[in-house]
């Protein structure tokens, strides 16, 4: 189980339910302006992706193929296991695109051209690690809060966790995340970010949390998605099917990056 430090108290998600009835949302007139200001700049400064059902039936997203689309693709590298951290047959390894700036940038506007629209996100929330890289400019760039999802209870505060889920590789014990109470609030439309989707359960612990803590999950969005390992299925099939038509958008697949990214 999560080992919560000295600092941190850990409650249940009823608790925390009951603790929050009656909070609300108050949408100021000057952050309308400011999004409405924010979408006019970028639909000016970007040209439309063009965004395509997905392979994994409705409610999956993805790009169009395009010449950005093969930039980022050319530019994401992966590692066999001799030289990766993980015995996986690829380590995708998402530095290949925050060290290119130029790379990087189009990642992030092609986010930022997708929900800056009007009812996009509240919030962005990006998953331990490497979602904290993705999500925080896309926040930044909206001006939506960005709130972390930690790993193991390594958040100070009172913290909520989800159910334990494994991953793509073998870990010595199950994974757990945590949010802070009070960084997400009823009512918020949260987008949730990371770098890939593989098995699923590392999406399915944020959705979780999201929802239990009267949340919408607005999207699970990840920049590759490996179809092989069957992860939007899993999530479709969660619990009967909760997250049957949650929107998930991916911008790659490892078909499309291929083998000469090694």
């Amino acid at each position: 189980s999560c080992r919560a430090s000295p600092w941190t108290r850990m409650i249940s998600v009823p608790q925390l339910i009951v603790a929050s009835v009656g909070a609300s949302i108050v949408l100021g007139i000057s952050s309308t302006y400011a999004a409405s200001a924010l979408y006019r700049a970028v639909s000016k400064r970007l040209k439309a992706h063009k965004v395509v059902q997905g392979g994994s039936g409705r409610a999956h997203y993805t790009l169009a193929p395009s010449a950005a689309v093969q930039k980022i693709a050319a530019a994401y590298k992966w590692y066999s296991p001799a030289f990766s951290p993980k015995n996986v047959p690829r380590f995708y390894d998402m530095a290949s695109l925050t060290e290119s700036p130029s790379t990087f940038k189009a990642v992030i506007d092609i986010y930022v051209e997708r929900y800056s629209r009007r009812g996009g996100p509240t919030i962005i929330a990006g998953y331990d690690a490497r979602g904290f890289a993705l999500g925080a400019p896309i926040a930044v760039a909206l001006g939506v809060p960005f709130v972390l999802l930690r790993k193991d209870c390594k958040s100070p505060g009172v913290l909520v966790e989800s159910s334990g889920y494994e991953k793509e590789y073998a870990e010595a014990a199950e994974d757990k995340m945590c949010l802070r109470v009070g960084s997400i609030r009823r009512g918020d439309r949260v987008a949730l970010v990371d770098d890939l989707i593989a098995t699923g359960g590392t999406a399915i612990a944020g959705m979780q949390l999201v929802e239990e803590l009267g949340a919408h999950v607005f999207e699970f969005t990840a920049v590759v998605s490996l179809p092989s390992l069957g992860g939007i299925d899993k999530i479709r099939g969660y619990k009967n099917g909760v997250f049957k038509d949650t929107a998930i958008f991916t911008l790659l697949d490892d078909a499309t990056i291929g083998d000469a990214n090694s």
